[in-house]
């Protein structure tokens, strides 16, 4: 099973109102195992990079003027993808980045069923909690601390290790990553063991007869050769 983890950055929030990518981060995981493979690459947005949004990535106008252009690595980055499973913090924003460029290419958008939210999983496995990158690296104890920008690659890096927690670590459908003291749950719940009497299993004397019945019926048992 083949899934990307991806992360972009922008000039902005709107793509409807001409904002771009100018940098886009690949993970490639196999059977919910990094490979080590990535794709990255810097873009040139093809307009300017707002002050306050290079404060966030730290991405300007002088690090891009010489990378190329969104339509000189379309292919590859498509490529990159083939039909893998995308995996997104926050899957509506990035995709809608990347379909307003093809979009702009003529090309056909990426459909949202091939997504996976990991925003979503984090608020339905903890409701109330923060569910950004930093605070999900926090609860996991995941070591972010070269993030001192946001950075397409290292957020996707970041985020595949997120999302290994979130759907059960290295033993995604076990139970077996929980904690000792919270019985196993791997939820923080305790879990209540009901003790039952083990059931007997010793045939009653009117089976034994029942079954010494139906073998003298049999013709030529094997045993009695």
């Amino acid at each position: 099973m083949r899934e990307i983890v991806l992360d972009t950055e922008t000039t902005g929030l709107n793509p409807k109102g001409g904002h771009r990518i100018v940098e886009i981060g690949c993970v490639e995981l196999i059977n919910h195992m990094p490979t080590g493979e990535t794709y990255h690459q810097y873009i040139n947005p093809e307009r300017d990079i707002p002050e306050e949004v290079v404060k966030v990535h730290g991405i300007d106008n002088e690090r891009v003027k010489d990378e190329p252009v969104f339509s000189q690595i379309s292919e590859a980055f498509l490529d990159f993808l083939g039909d893998a499973t995308l995996v997104i913090h926050n899957a509506e924003f990035d995709m809608g980045f990347i379909n307003a460029e093809l979009d702009r290419l003529g090309v056909a958008a990426l459909p949202m069923t091939r997504t996976i939210d990991t925003v979503k999983i984090a608020r339905r496995k903890f409701p109330g909690a923060q569910a950004n990158l930093d605070a999900l690296c926090r609860r996991f104890g995941i070591d972010n601390s070269n993030r001192v920008f946001h950075g397409a690659l290292l957020d996707a890096d970041l985020l595949a290790n997120v999302y290994l927690e979130l759907i059960g670590g290295r033993q995604p459908g076990l139970e077996l990553a929980g904690d000792e003291a919270d019985g196993g749950s791997g939820d923080g719940q305790k879990v209540e063991r009901v003790f039952r009497e083990p059931r007997p299993h010793a045939a009653s004397p009117e089976e034994l007869a029942i079954h010494e019945e139906f073998v003298k019926r049999l013709k030529d048992p094997v045993w009695q050769a």
